[in-house]
Order: C-alpha cells, then structure tokens, then sequence
C-alpha cells in the first residue's frame, strides 16, 4: 500500500487514512477505509493509480447512494468522485461531454439549461455520473445508455481509453464491459426540444419524488430491482413489510422499496433487513428478489 511517505511527487489530490465511509455514504453507516483519495483531475487519478499495487482492494465513491458498506469497513482504496472529474461541455451540435463525478441532478438542469433536450430523468437519480454509467441507472422511464455515444475509462495501471458505447453489452441496471476499466467521463448525444416543457418534466419530477419517497431521511435509493413484470415496492407491501424494522433501519412507509436509517442504524441492521424482506416475499410469492444496492467491505 502507498503510504504517504512513498506518495509520488506529481499527485495533486487529496488523501487521509482510516476515514469513516459513514460520512460519504447516503445511508450514513459504514466502518472506514484503509485509504481514501480525492484526485484532482483524470491526469492526477492516472498517476495515483499506477503508483498502486496491483492487488490493492478499489473501491469508486460518487454521492455513496446505492452502497451498502459494512461496519468493519473497507480494507482498501477508496477513489472519491464527488466533487471531482465534474466538468460539463457542450458542443454545439448537440453532444455533451461530462465527467464521472457530475451529479445527475446538475447533468439534467445544465442540459436544459443550454437548450438541449432528453436527459431530465436524471434529475431522479440520486446519484453520480460513474454509477449512473456502471449500473445503468434510470428513473422515470429514461435510461442512462440510452444517449451515449462514448466512455472514457481508466484501468488498473492508470491507463485512460475512450470506447464507444457498442463495447458494452448493457441491460436493466446492468452494465458488461471490459473487465477492471472504471468509467471517467461520458459522451452524450442530444437534440434540439422545447426547453420550457423539458424545466416543467424536470420540476414535476423532483416534486414526483419528493411525494413519494422519503428523500428527507437517509437511505441508498431503490434496494431491489424490480422482478420481470412486477415492482418490487408492491411485493414488498404486499407482504405485509412497510414499517417493518429491524434495529434502526426501517422498511419506508411512503416507498416500500426504500430502507431509511431512522437513526443510529448499522449496516449490520440494513443487511439483515433485505435479508428479511428477500425470505418472506420468496415465501409468500416465491419471487426471488435481487438487490440493487451493491455491498461491500467487512463485517464488524
């Protein structure tokens, strides 16, 4: 592992050690990471990365929605986004170049706002860029493949290629492409569309969502995918689950396939809660429910 004696000269980011996950996390719970790296552009995230050893533990941090992080932490590198590879450009004929660390949100308002037309359901992603990309996030219809034209990646060795959309195979919340390459920016493709109707989408979608998710408490987003021809929400009230607790983690009762932290909630309550709620609809509906939320680290 670098140790701050052995950092190479070039890097221009930002490091700490042992640094609590719970406070980059959108559910708030989380040991720490063994290493944690804010870079200050594509070019310093090269250097750090091959200044690594190869077999260090990675793992990539946007807003920490969709994350689950175990209370014994992370035995690795963390690579921290927010805030960081968050440049937009927009090119006049329509393409929109932006880094993986932009959040959704101010990718939806910034296209709009320069006139341009088919990515406001980002606006209901809670969420950066990269993961966007890595899990082909969606809301409200729209999805986030549908306009790419091409990646920028980053691999193991700090090497930065471009790749055209074409090199994935991409499916619902589902992303295969070339293994140990991470994503960096994105070329989108848009069009030309009235854009007062595109801020009024983008406005009822925020107040969509506010209405019927608790966006005012911690949780990671969706917990489950939604089963081929069903949502998880209402197989998960169905099953009698809203409100349904286990220590202070929470089944919501706006949005059952939400899992909030009410307070003081550990990972360990969060993961034995989907464990809970994946028993008993397999039970009552023999429906196997698959997480969205991506786990990792070690248990306390």
């Amino acid at each position: 592992m670098m140790t701050a004696a052995s950092q190479p000269m070039r890097l221009r980011g930002e490091i700490s050690y042992d640094e609590p996950l719970s406070k980059h996390t959108s559910w708030r719970v989380g040991g720490a990471a063994r290493c944690f790296y804010r870079p200050a552009d594509a070019q310093d995230l090269s250097v750090f990365l091959a200044a690594l050893p190869q077999d260090e533990p990675l793992l990539w941090l946007g807003l920490g929605s969709n994350l689950l992080v175990r209370d014994g932490g992370f035995k690795g590198t963390v690579i921290a986004l927010q805030g960081r590879l968050a440049d937009i450009h927009i090119q006049n004929d329509g393409g929109l170049l932006a880094g993986a660390g932009v959040s959704c949100a101010k990718l939806a308002r910034t296209a709009v706002r320069n006139e341009w037309v088919g990515l406001e359901f980002f606006a209901g992603i809670p969420g950066t860029l990269g993961g966007a990309l890595r899990m082909n996030a969606g809301a409200f219809g729209g999805e986030t493949w549908q306009q790419v034209k091409w990646v920028q990646t980053i691999d193991r060795q700090g090497v930065l290629r471009q790749r055209q959309a074409s090199e994935f195979k991409v499916a619902y919340r589902q992303v295969d492409g070339p293994l140990n390459e991470w994503f960096t920016a994105a070329q989108f493709q848009l069009h030309k569309g009235d854009t007062q109707q595109a801020q009024s989408r983008i406005r009822d979608l925020l107040k969509r969502r506010s209405q019927s998710q608790p966006t005012r408490l911690p949780s990671c987003g969706s917990v489950f995918r939604n089963p081929e021809g069903e949502h998880a929400a209402r197989l998960i009230e169905a099953a009698g689950l809203k409100d349904y607790c286990i220590g202070k983690a929470c089944v919501s009762s706006q949005h059952a396939n939400f899992i909030i932290n009410t307070g003081g909630a550990s990972a360990s309550d969060i993961e034995a809660l989907i464990a809970h709620i994946q028993a008993v609809v397999r039970d009552r509906f023999a429906i196997e429910m698959q997480p969205e939320v991506h786990r990792v680290g070690e248990a306390q």
